[in-house]
């Protein structure tokens, strides 16, 4: 049965199942229950995601290519094969993505009065008006550079807005005219809002690139400008530190993040009107293939048009506010700490607020009774309200030690920041286990109460990061059970002395048991199944990849056992499988929250199993990461997970995408009469005010 289970065909590809993902994410962006101004925003994130889908994940296949790489992965696939079949998606993803732009929103938000005005449609008032902007906003920061043997073609930064301009007329020297290159540097607005004098709609926009273009020849004084094009070059940007071979890793991380921005090219996006020489002279010299190509038909980076929705002001395009509650528990009780005793407290962001988060350390941080503070920080960030009461509580005389994971991908430089902030205070500052991302979410006060010490903790599936605790949806439990508390101690000793921990009581940790504890439970499931008894297995996560996991519920779902998953991203297992996986769903939620909870459940006859994490069941969650698992014990926290955090999701009909066994996912559908449910808009109904 094992080598069956292994067969290419049951594996879909990750690096499709990801670009699939993206294509759900577009989608928000044409559908019409989703207010205008998000809409927009969608399409930005949609442009973002493939922005490092390229940086990290092209690069990495290229990298496999160059090196005649030849391990191919469950699907069975070269790194050759997977370039062309992503080269093939992409392409179709990026022409849709600008005719959603063109077609779909730039008519809808100009019928709102909000207009993107291209250089056909300038009056004469505002041609006369952007011209004064590019000779005084523009031209003194714009560094042209004609292409000559003294002036070869230049480094250009990665994802850089840079122009080709065609040029012809003899410069000041009597060279003849050729090719040249602008750059425009990255503090320049990529819209630039027309004044209420020469705006003929309320919110009257100009892209940055029609604005240099249309008046680039000013930087070429005597010379004729024949066309101007837009492009933008994006590099490998996955830092590579050999970390058994450095003595100080902040040191290496800290030289690698200089060569981000010129790593080697993966994409060329090149404005569709640039004549084929153009074209061709800019892909030899990033040494790119046809297919690295890609024409777009507007701004080269749409990501940059996330400012738009902050400068219009229109409440009714955009989502309804709300304000996040506080849980009853904390509301009654006289201060945090009280709380905590009484009973397992659980928040469930973003419905329930970060607040309390983040006056847990700032009461820590003043309480003369509390000795000493331990965190993890993996993505936060050195200007935040986290941080501040590290600080304090450091300047306070507390014990402060934290552990800062370097390597969060495009937060290292503010990591590295973070760490000089927390060390200039006085706190104690470790960089995790060189091997191994330190990914868990962790954070342990120690307080002295009459009989001794008692511990309080707060473990979490997401980040300690208040912005992204209002767009994400994660759970952070407090908590001062006796055994969690003894098992966070023991991961963080593990993390700072390097010596062996003992076996933890409750928790399960990457890359020692969870991975081998989630695979005993399937089978513990296909054991009940087999015998007659209840089994089931719920699992909601950000991807599923891991095949010996993808195995286990394959051989589940043969044995009988009823398994949901509600996978937001990449999912490799094929549902709906007749003889191995017809008893396996798999649906994914887009919606207005981004969904990050990891939580795993298991029926075990009656006996359920309920767990939160900071892990989704990937490779290197289970091998390459320090990652934790925790159980919510408590009965009203389990039954609060159990129908906020799977059942909702499992009765969504409105963000909700099936997975069909050939990968492509489609809508939720439903008779007409049926009402739609939501099960983002139901936990703020129910949640949040």
């Amino acid at each position: 049965m094992t080598a069956n289970l292994q067969r290419p065909e049951l594996y879909i590809n990750r690096e499709l199942s990801n670009l699939e993902f993206n294509r759900r994410v577009l989608d928000q962006a044409k559908n019409d229950d989703v207010p205008l101004l998000e809409r927009l925003f969608f399409l930005c994130i949609a442009g973002s995601n493939l922005d490092e889908f390229f940086e990290i994940r092209v690069a990495g296949l290229k990298q496999q290519e160059a090196l005649g790489a030849t391990h191919r992965g469950p699907d069975n696939f070269s790194p050759a094969e997977q370039l062309k079949r992503v080269a093939g998606v992409a392409h179709e993803l990026v022409d849709e993505q600008y005719h959603v732009l063109n077609d779909v929103l730039v008519p809808l938000l100009e019928a709102e009065g909000i207009r993107f005005g291209r250089r056909g449609e300038w009056n004469e008032r505002q041609v006369e008006w952007l011209r004064g902007y590019f000779e005084h906003e523009l031209a003194p920061i714009l560094t042209p550079i004609g292409l000559d043997p003294a002036h070869p073609f230049p480094r250009i930064i990665n994802k850089n807005l840079t122009f080709i301009v065609m040029l012809e007329g003899q410069d000041a020297f009597g060279r003849n005219g050729g090719m040249a290159v602008v750059q425009a540097p990255r503090a320049l607005s990529r819209v630039v809002r027309l004044p209420e004098s020469h705006a003929e709609y309320e919110y009257d926009f100009v892209f940055l690139s029609s604005i240099i273009h249309a008046n680039v020849e000013q930087l070429f004084p005597g010379m004729k400008a024949k066309g101007c094009y837009q492009f933008r070059v994006t590099r490998n940007s996955d830092l590579f530190v050999d970390e058994e071979a450095v003595d100080d890793l902040r040191m290496a991380v800290e030289g690698e993040l200089s060569q981000r921005r010129f790593g080697d090219a993966v994409r060329l996006e090149l404005a569709d009107d640039c004549p084929k020489e153009a074209g061709d002279f800019l892909a030899e010299q990033f040494d790119l293939d046809d297919d690295d190509v890609y024409y777009c038909n507007g701004p080269v980076n749409l990501m940059r048009l996330n400012q738009v929705p902050n400068l219009v002001q229109r409440p009714d395009l955009k989502y309804p506010g709300f304000t996040p509650s506080i849980p009853i528990k904390l509301q009654a009780a006289p201060d945090i700490f009280s709380a905590i005793r009484r009973g397992d407290v659980l928040l469930h962001h973003p419905f329930h607020s970060f607040v309390p988060v983040v006056d847990f350390l700032r009461q820590a941080a003043v309480d003369s009774q509390v000795v000493s503070i331990r965190q993890t920080l993996y993505r936060t960030g050195a200007d935040s309200a986290i941080v501040n009461a590290l600080v304090a509580a450091a300047r306070n005389g507390k014990e402060v030690l934290v552990v800062i994971e370097l390597r969060a991908r495009f937060d290292e430089a503010a990591n590295i920041e973070l760490a000089n902030h927390l060390q200039e205070a006085g706190a104690q500052v470790v960089y995790g286990v060189v091997g191994f991302k330190t990914h868990a979410k962790m954070l342990m006060v120690l307080r002295r109460e009459e009989g001794g010490y008692r511990r309080y903790v707060h473990l979490g599936t997401g980040n300690y990061h208040s912005h992204t605790a209002r767009l994400y949806t994660d759970y952070g439990l407090f908590t001062c059970d006796v055994d969690v508390a003894d098992d966070v101690g023991q991961v963080f000793q593990q993390l700072t002395t390097m010596g062996r921990a003992n076996s933890l009581k409750k928790m399960l940790q990457s890359p020692f048991t969870l991975h081998r504890t989630m695979i005993e439970h399937i089978e513990t499931e296909i054991e009940h199944a087999n015998a007659g008894r209840p089994a089931r297995v719920i699992a909601k996560m950000n991807s599923l990849i891991e095949p010996q996991v993808i195995q286990a519920l394959y051989r589940a779902s043969q044995a009988g056992v009823e398994i949901d998953l509600i996978i937001r991203g990449i999912c490799s297992l094929r549902p709906g499988i007749p003889g191995v996986s017809e008893n396996i769903t798999v649906r994914s939620i887009v919606g207005r929250f981004l969904e990050h909870t990891r939580i795993y459940f298991f029926e075990n006859d009656g006996d359920q199993r309920v767990y939160l994490s900071s892990a989704d069941w990937m490779g290197r969650n289970f091998f390459s990461r320090v990652e934790t698992c925790f159980p919510i014990e408590d009965p009203e926290a389990r039954a609060e997970v159990l129908e906020h955090g799977l059942e909702f999701y499992l009765k969504d009909s409105k963000e909700a995408w099936l997975l069909h066994a050939d990968g492509h996912y489609a809508r939720c559908e439903l008779d007409e009469d049926i009402e739609r449910v939501c099960a983002q808009e139901t936990l703020l109904e129910r949640l949040a005010h």
